[in-house]
């Protein structure tokens, strides 16, 4: 099937708003797909989102902007200066190719037509490039793709390759246009998608068993699934109450990740489902010693500790960003992991209730002091809140966040906030927010940003901006983030600036209050930037539901 057609499909996504509208587009689609191609079915389902890969897949196209700019300059005959021009002019890598594309001055002849499969696995092509010389391998690909596209077609070819397509639609449509398209209800859907984290397999498996074939569908080690999410604790004798009885647990201050066993390969993914394993090599030798040889998919916090106190947050994110001379970190920083949870240990568990799950992790893990251990917890009741007071005291003089109160009855819920896992901190809650635009400082700082904009995310995951920050940013926090932000700046005008959204910042506020003058609908008074969320991306950071949820219950209280 001819790209074009994916690209008309684009550009009806981009005409309306109304998310009904997008999953009936979407849905009629996939159909079309589904009875004539089925083949390209899974790329289909993941191109509609812009992206060639899973989230949690290793691969990734490796093209910065500077390379992308580089590229469409070739293509249409035009220095790269005059394309950042045009980027920064309409605030949109996608809008300034379809731009220069309609005035390409130089034509290849005996062009043929892009079809979908063509610019999928060209992508991919470029995906698995390595070694010397890459890039301009990776631009003589992308230039052979623009130099057979038409202006629409250059528009969204470009904005796959930065996976940030501007259609407004996220995973809850795909799931919706998915369960239209193949008559499949969308609970069995919805589950299918939280055991294996692939829309495109779940897509394919719809058509082509439907739901009998999505219910043989289940957690596999070597593919993550995104974590279970934690809500705030309205406080530990209330929330102990509703449960009726709680599994207390210290929450420790560090980085957590999913560790995948499959034959002799150990992996180890972040919250955001990135691949760290090679960062952490130590960690997978523990591993190795403390786990059985058999696979298995367990949960854990790793945390760096000196003197027997955990440290900073920061110096686990050295390891986990290091790519060269990680032997020397391994002695500089040393890391302990913490197991809580186990999701697979020889079938499926995350149906089976906590309680359970935690019994088969303290059967099969050997603690290894100071490199494995398993996190500390005591069983408490509405008569016995004490216990869990005591434990929260502890782990605070001990240098931890709080502790996480657990409902010993419950599944694992992966990608989902509720009330079966709560937090209670010693310090106010925050809120993770992506920096979408900014204003450059005055004075000493108008080399500087100094006033951030923040989004949170809607249900379809698309950005909604809910405050400005300038407070919390010391001079070397400041320059840090400035360094970071400079690439990528797509437009400005005045000291005024738009950001690629690819920065998230911890947000600390005083409250949050209703607002029209930000497209979220609240603003959060007195933000302080507490610090750059390395570990997370623009797809972790907290949603609209979770603001209205705060909100609510700030009015009751």
């Amino acid at each position: 099937m001819l790209y074009t057609k994916l690209v008309e499909v684009y550009e009806a996504l981009n005409s309306t708003t109304k998310r009904l509208e997008k999953t009936e587009i979407l849905a009629d689609f996939l159909k079309l797909i589904g009875e004539n191609e089925p083949h390209i079915l899974p790329p289909v389902t993941l191109m509609s989102m812009g992206r060639i890969f899973p989230t949690w897949s290793q691969k990734e196209l490796g093209i910065g902007s500077k390379l992308l700019m580089k590229a469409i300059a070739s293509a249409v005959g035009v220095t790269p200066g005059e394309v950042e021009d045009q980027v920064r002019e309409t605030g949109d890598i996608g809008l300034a190719s379809e731009k220069l594309f309609r005035r390409k001055s130089q034509v290849t002849l005996f062009t043929r037509p892009l079809t979908i499969l063509k610019v999928y696995k060209d992508l991919v092509k470029i995906a698995d490039i390595s070694g010397g010389r890459s890039q301009y391998k990776k631009i003589d690909i992308l230039m052979g793709l623009l130099s057979s596209a038409s202006s629409f077609e250059a528009k969204y070819i470009t904005r796959t390759v930065i996976e940030e397509l501007r259609v407004g639609v996220g995973e809850g449509t795909i799931k919706d246009a998915i369960s239209q398209a193949f008559h499949i209800p969308k609970e069995v859907i919805e589950r299918s998608h939280m055991l294996t984290n692939d829309l495109g397999l779940v897509a394919a498996v719809s058509r082509e068993e439907g739901e009998e074939g999505l219910k043989k569908l289940s957690l596999k080690p070597g593919k993550p699934v995104k974590p279970m999410l934690a809500q705030l604790s309205p406080g530990i004798g209330e929330t102990v109450k509703e449960m009726g009885w709680a599994i207390c647990e210290t929450k420790y201050d560090g980085i957590r990740v999913q560790i995948h066993r499959k034959g002799e390969d150990i992996e180890i993914y972040t919250r955001r489902l990135e691949n760290i394993s090679l960062a952490l090599p130590e960690i997978v030798s523990y591993i190795r010693e403390s786990l059985p040889a058999e696979d298995f998919i367990v949960e854990g916090e790793i945390i760096v500790t000196r003197d027997g106190k955990p440290i900073s947050f920061q110096y686990i994110l050295q390891r986990v960003r290091r790519k060269y001379d990680i032997e020397r970190m391994v002695d500089q920083i040393p890391l302990t992991l913490y197991l809580f949870d186990t999701l697979y240990f020889g079938n499926n568990l995350i149906d089976t209730p906590f309680r359970r799950r935690r019994e088969i992790l303290e059967s099969i893990v050997r603690i290894y002091p100071g490199k494995v251990e398993i996190s500390r917890q005591v069983k408490v009741t509405p008569s016995d809140i004490e216990k869990a007071q005591k434990l929260f005291e502890d782990s605070i003089n001990e240098g931890h966040e709080g502790i996480m109160i657990k409902d010993p009855e419950a599944p694992y819920m992966p990608g989902i906030r509720g009330k079966k896992m709560l937090k209670f901190k010693a310090e106010p809650e925050t809120l993770d927010l992506a920096v979408v635009g900014g204003t450059y400082g005055k004075g000493k700082r108008a080399h500087f940003i100094g006033s951030y904009l923040l989004a949170l995310q809607d249900d379809d995951n698309q950005l909604r901006t809910i405050a400005h920050v300038a407070t919390g940013l010391d001079d070397k926090t400041l320059a840090e983030l400035s360094q970071l932000v400079e690439p990528l700046i797509t437009n400005q005008k005045g000291r005024t600036v738009r950001i690629e959204p690819r920065i998230v910042l911890e947000i600390a506020f005083s409250e949050i209050v209703k607002s029209p003058e930000y497209e979220s609908g609240y603003s959060l008074r007195f933000p302080v930037v507490k610090g750059i969320r390395y570990d997370l991306s623009p797809e972790d950071i907290d949603t609209l539901e979770r603001i209205d949820s705060m909100f609510k219950g700030s009015q009751k209280s």
